[in-house]
C-alpha cells in the first residue's frame, strides 16, 4: 500500500532530515530527573562506543525495577546518541512510574547493515537479563520503547521472539546474533512502546540522501528496486504472530518523515494475530515533539506497561508434561511463574485443559487486556480465535488454577 509523495510533501520530509539527521526528529537531551545514572557501559565487551549504554534507575529504593530499553532514532545513521534518547521526556516518564531505563546506543548504517543493529538491540535485552542482580533488574518484565528508526528496531524486537531466521523469498537473515556474553538468556521481551515508527521498510516512503540513494537502503545495503526480499526481512508487519507481547503505536496525524500508514499496517497486522495492541493517532503530531510526548501521551504509554506488567504476574505457565495431571486439589492461587529469563517463550500451548480436574469447575477466559471473554463449566478452545490468553479454573472447593494459553 505504497503511497506516492507529492513534491511538497517531499521538499518537507528532506528539510526534516536535514534538520534533525533522517527519522531523529527532536528527541532533545537532557537528563532524567530522580534517577542514579550509570553510564557507557559496554553489553557486548568488545570496547565499541556504540555497543555502550546508559542505565537509569529510579532513586525511590526498592529490591528490583521492572525494565525500559527506550532506542533513540537517528535514521540508522547514527552510533552514538544515547545521551539524546528522549531523556527527559520519554525515559522521564517511565522512571517516575518506577521502571528502570536503558538506553543503548547501536552500530550505524555505515558500521554495519541490517541485520547487526536487531543483534545489538537483542544483546542490550540479554544484557538487562543478565545483571539483574548487578543493577536491580527485575527480569520478570522486560520492555522496549523507541523513536523513529529505534522504534523500528524495537518493534522487530518485539515481534521476532523465538525467531532465529528471517525469511523472504531466497533472502535469509539472522535475526538473533551472538553478541555479548549472555547468549544463553533470552531475547524476548515482553511489551514494546513504538513512537512515529517505520515498521515496513518496503512500503514507506523513502527518505532520499541527496541523490545518492535512500536511508533506508543505506540501512538494508542494498536499494528498493529488485530488492524486495532484502527488504521484507526488515519489516516488522512481516513477523507478527499471535503470541507477540503488547504494542502500544503512537504516530502523528502530520507526520511529514514517517508516513502514518507505516504504524497502521503494524497495527493492522498484530490486530489480525489477536496480539493486544492500541494504536495512538495524535491529532496534528509531527515527527517527536511535544505534541507527541505530551503528558497524555506519556501516562498513556506508562499506563500499557503496568497493565501488560500486571497481566504476565497473573500467570501460571504450566509445563506441557503436566497438562494431563490430576492437580484438582492443588491450590495454586499463590503461585508465581517460573524463570523463563533462559527461554525463548513463555508461552505454552495447553490442549486439554478440563482434564485437570475431576471435581465440578468454572472455567474463565481472559484476553490479554484482562476482557472476559468465556464463562462456562466446560470448557470449549474452538470457540476462541487464535491469540493469547489466560485461562481460570476454579474448583467448589475453592482451589484455582491460571494458565496462560496460546492458539494457533
Amino acid at each position: 500500500m505504497k503511497k506516492m509523495v507529492m513534491a511538497a510533501g517531499l521538499l518537507m520530509a528532506v528539510s526534516a532530515f536535514a534538520q534533525f539527521g533522517g527519522f531523529g526528529g527532536p528527541q532533545g537531551g537532557g537528563s532524567v530527573p530522580d534517577a542514579d545514572k550509570t553510564a557507557d557501559v559496554n553489553y557486548a565487551g568488545d570496547g565499541k562506543t556504540y555497543h555502550t549504554l546508559d542505565i537509569y534507575i529510579p532513586k525511590q529504593a526498592k529490591d528490583s525495577y521492572p525494565v525500559v530499553i527506550h532506542t533513540y532514532g537517528s535514521a540508522w545513521s547514527s552510533n552514538n546518541m544515547k545521551g539524546s534518547a528522549d531523556l527527559s521526556t520519554i525515559c522521564a516518564a517511565y522512571v517516575k512510574a518506577g521502571y528502570a531505563v536503558v538506553t543503548p546506543n547501536h552500530r550505524s548504517a555505515s558500521d554495519a547493515k541490517y541485520p547487526a543493529q536487531l543483534h545489538d538491540i537483542k544483546a542490550v535485552v540479554r544484557f538487562v537479563r543478565g545483571n539483574a542482580a548487578k543493577y536491580k533488574f527485575d527480569t520478570n518484565f522486560v520492555a522496549v520503547s523507541g523513536f523513529s528508526s529505534g522504534g523500528h528496531l524495537s518493534s522487530l524486537t518485539a515481534t521476532t521472539c523465538g525467531l532465529k531466521e528471517g525469511k523472504s523469498g531466497s533472502v535469509t537473515v539472522d535475526l538473533v546474533g551472538d553478541l555479548g556474553e549472555f547468549t544463553s538468556f533470552s531475547s524476548c521481551v515482553d511489551g514494546a512502546v513504538l513512537w512515529s515508527p517505520p515498521t515496513d521498510i518496503y512500503t514507506m516512503n523513502p527518505i532520499s540522501m541527496g541523490g545518492s540513494g535512500t536511508m533506508e537502503g543505506a540501512f538494508i545495503g542494498v536499494e528498493r528496486e529488485g530488492n524486495k526480499d532484502k527488504w521484507m526481512v526488515a519489516s516488522s508487519p512481516y513477523y507478527a504472530s499471535d503470541d507477540d507481547p503488547p504494542v502500544i503505536i503512537f504516530h502523528g496525524t502530520s507526520d511529514q518523515v514517517v508516513n502514518i500508514e507505516q504504524s497502521q499496517e503494524l497495527y493492522d497486522s498484530l490486530k489480525n494475530h489477536n496480539v493486544v495492541t492500541e494504536f495512538v493517532k495524535v491529532s496534528g503530531g509531527s515527527h517527536g515533539g511535544d505534541k507527541m510526548n505530551s503528558s497524555e501521551n506519556l501516562a498513556k504509554a506508562v499506563a500499557f506497561l503496568d497493565q501488560a506488567r500486571e497481566a504476565k504476574a497473573a500467570a501460571v505457565v504450566v509445563p506441557p508434561d503436566t497438562t494431563a495431571q490430576d492437580t484438582s486439589k492443588q491450590d495454586t492461587s499463590s503461585v508465581t511463574p517460573p524463570d523463563t529469563s533462559k527461554q525463548d517463550t513463555s508461552i505454552t500451548s495447553i490442549p486439554v485443559l478440563h482434564s485437570l480436574a475431576s471435581s465440578p469447575v468454572t472455567y474463565r477466559v481472559y484476553s490479554l487486556d484482562g476482557t472476559l471473554v468465556m464463562k462456562s463449566s466446560t470448557l470449549d478452545l474452538s470457540r476462541l480465535k487464535p491469540g493469547v490468553y489466560y485461562v481460570e479454573s476454579a474448583t467448589r472447593n475453592g482451589s484455582r488454577r491460571v494458565f496462560r494459553y496460546a492458539k494457533r
